[in-house]
């Protein structure tokens, strides 16, 4: 368990400590720390505030799960925005809680980690949801600025060379941005390219 505030620490080591298929192996007051003791007593599940002194919970997250990979990481915290708990995912985090969540909800998030499930606390879930939503409503926006320049040109029936020469880039260059916009949005040729801008709004 690492958070800086020791009598967070010492409430949920007692909620823990009760249950008799658990046990608090260790506590860490820093990210620093906290790496340390996961590779010390190797746990099953790590839980962690996401800002703490020394690295944050996201880093240390990283380093804990590169040594050890089968650890699970349940992230703890009193911030409810989707960007938190989306970064703390992506470094391989299982679950999400915030501090305001009941020994039930905890005790919930933590059985259902050690399973191999993930887990997200009501009260971030509609955040992220709406994040998620947004990042994917609108596949233009996966592209550069470059690339979306690339593609009108390009729904507009522009040769690679014509494309080049509008832009002052090289073919060569021309031809790498096709390339990666049309792998990011999964297209594989020109009349893909013109319908995807169609559809987009683009070009008319």
């Amino acid at each position: 368990m690492a958070d800086d505030h020791a009598i967070l620490r010492k409430g949920i080591g007692m909620v823990i400590n009760a249950q008799p298929d658990m046990e608090l192996a260790a506590e860490a007051a820093s990210g620093d720390e906290v790496v340390r003791e996961a590779l010390r007593v190797r746990p099953d599940i790590v839980i962690m505030d996401v800002s703490m002194p020394g690295c944050n919970g996201i880093e240390a997250a990283r380093r804990i799960l590169t040594e050890l990979p089968s650890t699970r990481i349940l992230g703890l915290s009193m911030y409810k925005d989707s960007v938190y708990v989306r970064e703390l995912l992506r470094a391989g985090a299982s679950g999400y809680l915030v501090k305001d969540c009941d020994d039930a909800e905890l005790l919930l998030a933590i059985r259902a980690v050690a399973r191999g499930e993930a887990y997200l606390s009501p009260a971030v879930t509609s955040a992220v949801l709406t994040d998620y939503r947004r990042s994917v409503a609108n596949p233009v926006d996966l592209l550069t600025a470059r690339e979306r320049e690339v593609l009108v040109m390009i729904a507009e029936g522009k040769t690679n060379k014509e494309i080049a020469t509008a832009l002052n880039l090289s073919i060569y260059t021309v031809e790498s941005y096709r390339g990666s916009l049309m792998e990011k949005l999964n297209l594989h040729n020109t009349g893909d390219i013109v319908r995807f801008a169609l559809r987009n709004g683009l070009i008319t």
